[in-house]
C-alpha cells in the first residue's frame, strides 16, 4: 500500500474520530478490519482515496472517459440503463464505481458484478443498489474529470478532498 493511501486512511480516521489499527489484507486481497474498524482504498494515476468506518465501507475512484457500448452492456443490463434517460459515460462510471464500492464492502470483488444491481438513480449524487439481500446507497463526488463513489449508510458520509496542501470539505 502506498504512503498516499496510508495518509488518506489516516485523514479519514482522524476526521471520523476512529483509531486506525494495522492495515492488513486477507489471502484474496480484501482489507481486514482491525478492532472493528473497516477500511477501503482506491488508487488512480493522479488520485488516491481512503476511508475508515465502524462498519463495512467501500470506495472507488475512476476517471470519466468515453466507453464502448459493449462495456456498458457488461456493467449493467437494459433494465438498469432504463432507470435514466441519459446513458452517458458519466452514468456508466456512476454505475461502475457504485457497484465496485458495494462489492468492496463485502470483499467479493468484481466476480459478483452481475449480481450487484442498480435499483434507483436517486439524484446526480446518489444511487441505490441491491446486492446480497441488502439495499445499498452510494454517494458520488465529482472532481476534475474524476468520480469517487462511497458505499455507506445514508447520512454518515463526510467527504474531504485533498490536493497537495489544500482540502475541500464537501458535506
Amino acid at each position: 500500500m502506498s504512503a498516499f493511501a496510508r495518509k488518506a486512511l489516516g485523514l479519514s480516521a482522524t476526521r471520523s474520530g476512529l483509531e486506525l489499527g494495522p492495515l492488513e489484507k486477507d489471502a484474496e486481497g480484501a482489507p481486514v478490519p482491525a478492532a472493528g474498524i473497516h477500511w477501503s482504498i482506491s488508487h488512480k494515476s493522479t488520485y488516491v482515496g481512503g476511508v475508515v468506518a465502524p462498519r463495512p465501507v467501500g470506495l472507488d475512484i475512476e476517471r470519466i472517459t468515453a466507453c464502448s457500448a459493449g462495456l456498458m452492456k457488461k456493467v449493467a443490463d437494459a433494465a438498469e440503463w432504463d432507470l435514466s434517460s441519459n446513458p452517458s459515460p458519466k452514468l456508466f462510471f456512476r454505475y461502475w464505481t457504485a457497484k465496485e464500492a458495494v462489492l468492496k464492502t463485502t470483499g467479493r470483488g468484481l466476480r459478483d458484478l452481475s449480481r450487484c444491481r442498480i435499483t434507483a438513480v436517486i439524484d446526480d449524487h446518489h444511487l441505490r443498489l441491491a446486492y446480497s439481500g441488502k439495499i445499498w446507497t452510494v454517494a458520488h463526488h465529482y472532481f476534475d474529470d474524476h468520480l469517487a463513489s462511497l458505499a455507506d449508510p445514508p447520512g454518515l458520509v463526510h467527504w474531504t478532498v485533498s490536493q497537495g496542501d489544500s482540502e475541500v470539505d464537501i458535506s
